[in-house]
């Protein structure tokens, strides 16, 4: 049991994000072809409750905590969904290839929506 989550686990950014993820993916599963959509909008409320849940435990902290808190859940939502990553079509090399011209396709953009 203790190489499972733990506390101080949670309260890192490697653990918050993995529990922000399988959340997410566990409670849009159960929701079936509905909760794709949800998915999003769960992790970020997830991420934002772990963040403020650490928040609340810090004892040595200002009133500015709860500010922080808000950017940590930022944080850990974009790593669970990573989304601060290029998509992958983007990591190509830059030159188009003639299949792709061919078919409209032109030149990859830098940022497509992951939505």
């Amino acid at each position: 049991m203790n190489d499972l989550f733990t506390w101080p686990a949670l309260g890192s950014l490697t653990g918050a994000s993995a529990a922000t993820l399988l959340t997410a993916n566990v409670v849009g599963g159960l929701l079936g072809p509905a909760g794709d959509k949800a998915r999003k909008w769960i992790a970020l409320g997830v991420a934002l409750a772990l963040s403020y849940l650490t928040a609340a435990f810090a004892a040595d902290a200002g009133a500015e905590k709860w500010i922080i808190a808000f950017f940590n859940g930022l944080i850990i939502f974009s790593a669970a969904l990573g989304i601060n990553q290029l998509p992958p079509g983007n990591r190509q090399a830059t030159q188009a290839s003639p299949a792709r011209i061919a078919q409209g396709g032109g030149e990859p953009r830098y940022i497509r929506s992951w939505v």
